[in-house]
């Protein structure tokens, strides 16, 4: 009984919500300078995440220079007019927090886990860096061998991430996210120091950024410290964004990749989807959303041909996102069994669509994890600065949860035909080792 009420509460807490409740309840404010400041108030501890998030990533680079954005991502943490060589991050551990960054197809951002009392330190040091970056070919040269390195690690001596950077290339036809975000090697090799500098020049600039600051600090305090550091800065005109138009898949495309290095086989399916729809949530959910969903029930469980199986769609991205598939087999296994069974319940969920029990257990799973986002400090400052970043408003994130709970079971049923259709042909990979045999 007593492991029983957690789940109680939580469950009281949820349904007890009113309708049109705001998750997060978060603030924004325009400095003068146009730089946008995001505020996520959460008093329970002295501390903060503050970030920085700026409006390019891979998919804005120019040809031939893949891997720029990521590339000037680790050149960020040398030396300044005030700082020195990785100053920054030590420094930041000295105040007794940690630091960070990541580069995406849409953006990089940069973040600091800290007490509240060094936020203003935080700032002058962020500030500093993005105006005052200090590129030489000393600084420069040594890093690129570092993300090169970092690209034989997670990407050429991964078979997994291999067959993703293949699936997304034959996906993303015409369009730069079929360009891999750490770039193709042989362009690596080539980026120059002056490639960082103008990637830095276009990009770097208040009116480009967006600053999301999450935990115990008050809308007043904040705009102090923001106007005094970052609307100081100088702006520059916003730069337009431009996205190419991906083709028509005219037919389906499958892609095996061996290698020795694979111990049991595994199988993913990528289709285009659109951004921003509540309804393929819903259906992602259903289909494959963990150890309750239609395929882990099927695959797993009752014909245990797998060890895992689930479904992905990521919503807010820009332009044009994916709905994915996930398999990982059980050595031995029938892969041409576990495909089928894949298609007959894709077939299923066209003929009949989700169930009303189905839609309720996933509103209240969706419910109960924005709830619990709340309970973070550096997780509500990803949401809001991703979804921003890629073209997504305030209201779209505050309204989440209410929209998910009125959505019907007619008009999400009507939705799974966005994905699943004979217009639409998927991407296939399939993962397999070179000494072992698969049927």
């Amino acid at each position: 009984m007593y492991k029983l009420i957690p789940y109680i509460i939580t469950a009281i807490f949820i349904f007890s919500q009113p309708a049109n409740a705001k998750t997060f309840n978060a603030k924004t404010f325009k400095l003068k300078n146009d730089m946008q400041v995001v505020l996520i108030e959460n008093h329970r501890a002295p501390v903060l995440t503050h970030m920085v998030w700026y409006r390019a990533g891979a998919a804005d680079e120019e040809v031939g220079q893949s891997g720029i954005a990521h590339f000037l991502e680790h050149l960020m943490f040398k030396a300044t007019d005030k700082l020195d060589n990785g100053e920054f991050s030590k420094t930041v551990k000295i105040f007794g927090g940690n630091d960070n960054a990541f580069t995406s197809q849409n953006y990089t951002a940069y973040y600091q886990n800290i007490p509240k009392d060094r936020l203003e330190e935080i700032m002058q040091m962020e500030t500093d860096r993005m105006q005052n970056l200090k590129l030489t070919d000393e600084v420069v040269n040594p890093e690129r061998k570092v993300i090169i390195e970092e690209r034989n690690q997670r990407t050429d001596n991964n078979p997994s991430a291999k067959l993703r950077e293949y699936i997304n290339n034959a996906l993303y036809i015409n369009h730069p996210y079929g360009i891999p975000i750490i770039g193709w090697r042989s362009e690596m090799e080539q980026l120059s120091k002056q490639n960082a500098i103008d990637w830095y020049n276009k990009w770097y600039n208040p009116s480009n950024a967006i600053l999301v600051v999450s935990g115990d600090i008050t809308e007043d305090e904040l705009k102090e410290l923001a106007e005094k550091y970052y609307g100081s800065i100088p702006t520059k005109p916003k730069i337009a964004r431009i996205r190419t138009k991906i083709p028509p898949m005219l037919s389906e495309q499958r892609i095996t990749f061996k290698d020795e290095r694979v111990g049991s086989p595994s199988f993913q399916r990528q289709y285009l989807a659109p951004v921003g729809n509540d309804k393929l949530e819903i259906i992602s959910d259903v289909l494959g959303g963990g150890s309750t969903s239609r395929l882990y029930n099927r695959l797993v469980i009752q014909e245990k041909l797998a060890t895992s199986a689930g479904t992905y769609y990521d919503p807010t991205n820009m332009d044009v996102t994916s709905f994915g598939i996930y398999i990982s087999l059980i050595a031995g296994s029938d892969l041409s069994k576990v495909e089928a069974i894949l298609d007959e319940e894709i077939a299923l969920l066209l003929a009949k669509g989700i169930t009303e029990d189905e839609l309720k257990s996933s509103k209240s799973k969706i419910k109960a994890s924005s709830i619990y986002a709340r309970d973070s400090l550096q997780g509500p400052a990803m949401i809001f600065g991703r979804a921003l970043t890629n073209g997504f408003s305030m209201d779209y994130i505050e309204n989440y949860t209410d929209r998910i709970q009125q959505l019907n079971l007619t008009e999400i049923n009507d939705s799974v035909k966005l994905v699943f259709n004979e217009d639409n042909k998927p991407v296939t990979g399939i993962l397999l080792s070179k000494n072992k045999e698969t049927k």
